[in-house]
């Protein structure tokens, strides 16, 4: 069957078929091999957003946050796996016993070296063209994040720091966020 993994139009009825236990993503009916997994870099970053982004949800009533491997089906062609994913309590109806269906409130994405293309153009434009109305893009190797909002239709920058100062977001009304909590190493 792997051999012809790449030769087809792929479906998330498709995807709901593989018996290989990989992680795969869908985009454009193109299916995407997610291994081998994320550095521990990539962890500690991944555990420590979602610990304040779920502390935030939380003390607010916020919503839902999700952290991967959780499946968010935007349509039949695209399947998605973010690092997290955001739903505010309105939403909650998108949320589903196999994952998320349809557009999340936020995503965020942390890059690996081999999803820098993915993450920072070919999903940037599938969440920007599917309404998620905030992205995030954590990288670990340069330490920076932006987090990019949806203003008619497109992303803009709603804030971008590289070794220091504080992340906002438009999404999380007050939420505020030091450079430094997110990269912390250790416990």
């Amino acid at each position: 069957m792997v051999a012809n993994l790449h030769e087809k139009r792929w479906t998330y009825k498709d995807y709901l078929r593989l018996e290989d236990n990989r992680r795969y993503e869908i985009i454009e009916g193109e299916l995407r091999d997610m291994t081998p997994a994320p550095s521990i870099e990539h962890q500690w970053c991944s555990r420590n957003l979602e610990f304040l982004l779920l502390e935030y949800a939380r003390r607010h009533q916020w919503g839902y946050v999700f952290d991967a491997p959780v499946d968010v089906i935007l349509d039949e062609a695209n399947v998605v796996q973010p690092d997290i994913v955001l739903v505010r309590e309105a939403r909650r109806d998108i949320i589903r016993e196999r994952g998320i269906f349809g557009a999340p409130d936020g995503v965020v994405e942390i890059i690996s070296p081999s999803s820098v293309h993915y993450d920072y153009i070919v999903k940037k434009e599938l969440y920007e063209g599917f309404g998620v109305a905030e992205y995030w893009i954590v990288d670990p190797a340069n330490r920076s994040v932006e987090v990019l909002g949806l203003e008619e239709g497109h992303y803009r920058s709603v804030c971008f720091v590289s070794e220091a100062g504080e992340v906002t977001s438009q999404l999380l009304a007050e939420f505020k966020l030091s450079h430094q909590a997110i990269f912390e190493r250790g416990m």
